[in-house]
């Protein structure tokens, strides 16, 4: 059940409070906003298209698109302590080479990210790359993950997956010398192609 819906044009955002959970999206006056209290649901009649009238959650029609190059690049870090870079470096973890394994790890993660997020597109991956940058002043592992294809959706979620499984790596296979790591900063980087064109962060 929707509880409150509020529109705020100062703040430039709507918060809806569904059960609990507050939302918050961009405000955009060319969009128009129905509410099914029974069923707890808000329809937006433009701008999300991942619900269909009834509020139910659909994959993207996509056939109706013309093949283009796509490219997206998505970027993240995570923050280790000293013994953890200097095991990385030297390549004394006992698990084994940590950026390698975890560069693999991160280009399986980019073909499945279609099993994990519900309405991703299976994608035909053509191009898939996994990058390092390593900042040993201030203790971070930065990955850079490349993703290419030419198809008729974009790939940001591939990259965004493909970044995420390799720090996750990283942290599996350094927790054993210490826990205290945090993963941040995870975002797109830029995006090329498709009709809402190019993006850079």
């Amino acid at each position: 059940m929707v509880s409150s819906i509020s529109v705020g044009k100062d703040s430039n955002r709507i918060v809806m409070n569904w059960r609990g959970f507050y939302c918050m999206f961009p405000y955009n006056k060319s969009l128009a906003f129905c509410k099914n209290l029974n069923r707890g649901i808000l329809i937006m009649s433009q701008g999300f298209n991942h619900f269909d009238e009834n509020g139910n959650a659909v994959m993207v029609d996509v056939s109706g698109k013309n093949i283009t190059y796509r490219t997206a690049v998505a970027t993240g870090e995570i923050h280790v302590g000293e013994a953890i870079m200097e095991a990385v470096k030297e390549g004394s973890v006992k698990k084994g080479d940590v950026l390698g394994v975890a560069r693999v790890a991160g280009i399986m993660g980019v073909k499945r990210a279609s099993e994990l997020i519900p309405m991703c597109h299976p994608l035909p991956i053509q191009k898939c790359s996994v990058d390092y940058e390593l900042d040993e002043t201030n203790g971070i592992i930065r990955a850079f993950c490349t993703v290419k294809t030419e198809g008729k959706t974009g790939v940001e979620m591939e990259a965004l997956t493909g970044v995420q499984v390799t720090l996750l790596t990283i942290y599996d296979m350094c927790k054993a010398i210490d826990k205290h790591m945090v993963m941040s900063n995870i975002h797109l980087v830029e995006k090329t192609g498709g009709k809402s064109g190019d993006f850079h962060f």
